[in-house]
């Protein structure tokens, strides 16, 4: 009599249940991360055992004592609320209870167009040093707008020259688009593809497997993964081991890699802006409305679903300093001195007095007369209740006061949001 096979563990579930909906790796290994820190954050206890208030001490922890950014408690509430409906298979009415952090619109850095050809200049400088194609990476993201990782897996069937067009396959929203292939980058492109080829070749002859094929294409052609149509465009320097697979193959290039190379070349540009490679995306959206594109236009080379997210360039234009003119700059061709006309009585009286104030002048209140003083600045008190009246807050400053309550670990910040 055979044994049944022991259930798996939970977190082998979950993966599962991702991989069985087609989530990325990315999202699989989030939402890896959330579930374990939940159960740890609970001593090790099963989530079946737990409910709504753990859910929230969970959840009010990442906000107050970590002081996590709205989008990180976005996730980790996801994550949560994935493994209880689709792993633990429960429906209770108080996940639909628990709210959501409101998010944040904010607008993006963009670079100005001196800042990009500096920026690309140290990129170029770092290839040639590294020989990686860090400066070509840089220049395709500008040009075309496409995100880190969707440059980074171009492959070689992907780049069109005779339309001059590149196809971006699965990108966000696992959705396919086309951008247009930038002139000035055709050539470097194919020299990197020359590059590209001879790795191919090597590794043929090492007998290396092919590249990673996405879906079911590596059963279904087994040959196509080998094939130079199917290489990557920017392949890694050295072969590394598939995470799923532990095959050793040619990956492409590191999204870290490049990550790095670009805080380096940000610093050594002299750049004062918290920027990162989705900077060149944002300055490829605005650089183009500013030349006069439409915005549907800038849409579908984006692959936005709703316009509205697009429509965040358009405020960056509008709070630039070549849209709206500030009433200060109008001032600017007054003269210096306070027209005759508009000149006190008291001043065109006494011209010496006030040219000259006395020691003892100071200024007065217009309806009391009395001096007028600045307080110093000060952190507020904090408002813990006292132990001798529990149901008031602490409002004495003598010295023969009750002592206030132990302060919490977040004092600073709790007294400014009750005051």
């Amino acid at each position: 009599m055979t044994t049944p096979p022991p259930n798996p563990r939970l977190l082998d579930q979950l993966r599962h249940q991702v991989r069985l909906l087609h989530y990325s790796l990315r999202t699989e290994d989030a939402y890896v991360h959330w579930v374990r820190a939940f159960i740890r954050f609970h001593d090790l206890r099963h989530p079946s055992e737990l409910a709504q208030p753990e859910v929230e001490a969970f959840l009010t922890w990442l906000a107050a004592e970590r002081q996590v950014a709205p989008g990180t408690h976005r996730q980790a509430l996801s994550a949560l609320l994935f493994l209880y409906q689709k792993v633990l298979r429960q429906q209770l009415p108080w996940m639909a209870e628990i709210g959501r952090p409101r998010q944040d619109r904010r607008l993006p850095a963009v670079f100005a167009l001196h800042e990009v050809q500096a920026l690309l200049e140290q990129l170029d400088q770092q290839q040639q040093l590294s020989g990686n194609p860090h400066g070509i990476v840089g220049r395709l993201l500008y040009g075309t707008g496409m995100r880190l990782l969707e440059g980074l897996r171009l492959r070689v069937k992907d780049i069109d020259f005779d339309r001059r067009a590149v196809i971006v396959r699965e990108g966000k929203g696992r959705k396919d688009r086309v951008v247009m292939l930038p002139a000035a980058l055709e050539q470097p492109l194919r020299e990197q593809l020359d590059r590209t080829q001879r790795i191919w070749q090597a590794d043929r002859a090492d007998g290396l497997p092919g590249v990673h094929m996405p879906h079911a294409l590596q059963r279904k052609y087994p040959r196509a993964a080998e094939t130079w149509t199917w290489q990557w465009v920017f392949p890694q320097a050295v072969p590394s081991v598939d995470p799923r697979t532990g095959l050793r193959r040619r990956h492409h290039l590191l999204e870290g890699n490049f990550q790095r190379a670009f805080k380096l070349a940000l610093a050594d540009s002299g750049i004062a802006k918290a920027a990162s490679p989705h900077t060149l995306r944002h300055s490829f959206a605005t650089h183009l409305l500013q030349a006069g594109y439409d915005i549907r236009t800038v849409q579908e080379l984006l692959g936005h679903a709703d316009v509205s997210t697009t429509m965040i360039y358009t405020h960056v234009l509008r709070l630039g300093g070549g849209a709206v003119r500030s009433p200060l700059d109008n001032l600017a061709g007054v003269a210096g001195a306070m027209p005759a006309a508009h000149t006190p009585a008291s001043a065109a009286a006494a011209p010496q007095a006030a040219t000259v104030p006395s020691a003892a002048s100071t200024l007065r209140y217009p309806a009391s007369g009395h001096p007028a003083t600045v307080r110093p600045a000060r952190e507020p008190l904090p408002c813990y209740l006292s132990p001798a009246h529990p149901a008031r807050p602490l409002r004495s400053r003598s010295a023969d006061a009750p002592q206030r309550c132990p302060p919490m670990p977040n004092c600073t910040a709790a007294a400014i949001s009750v005051s």
